[in-house]
């Protein structure tokens, strides 16, 4: 895994001075999800003795290492996924990159409750002009708000070019 998943989607280069960047979910909640991770390792450690004496058909073994494999997969990411506005372009690092550009956006709402944004990170729903809907987190409220401002510049008609008689 690149150390810097936002640099590998671009190439592994380093992108402009101008892209505003942050982690996609809050410090409080990124180290919560390593306890409990550590937490549950340490419980099935402590377990194995009980799940070696049972007889497990190829199913249960196949769900159960699939369940370990989701968990430990998604909890990778909630510590490492990055989100970053660059242009008119917002992207996520996450299971698979997601990417909105503000021209393609027809619907946004941003859900932010100050009072929880220890523990859950301020969020983006994008509705596209294509009907595919995407939810971006960032810890830092202002990447989503400055993406916000990015697409209603998008949506303002051109001014006509003033004329001075």
């Amino acid at each position: 895994m690149h150390p810097n998943p936002i640099a590998a989607a671009h190439g592994g280069g380093t992108a402009p001075s101008n892209a505003l960047e942050s982690a996609a979910y809050p410090p409080l909640l990124r180290t919560l999800t390593v306890v409990l991770l550590v937490d549950l390792v340490g419980l099935g450690l402590w377990q194995l003795p009980a799940l070696l004496a049972v007889s497990w058909s190829l199913g249960s073994l196949l769900l159960f290492g699939m369940a370990i494999v989701g968990v430990v997969w998604s909890s990778w990411w909630i510590v490492y996924s990055r989100t970053r506005l660059e242009g008119d372009q917002l992207i996520q690092t996450w299971f698979w990159t997601k990417r909105a550009r503000a021209s393609e956006v027809a619907h946004l709402k941003l859900v932010h409750w100050r009072w929880l944004e220890r523990i859950m990170a301020p969020r983006m729903l994008v509705r596209r002009r294509n009907g595919g809907i995407t939810w971006f987190h960032a810890a830092d409220a202002r990447l989503l708000t400055e993406f916000s401002a990015r697409v209603a510049q998008q949506a303002m008609p051109p001014q006509p070019p003033s004329s001075a008689s």
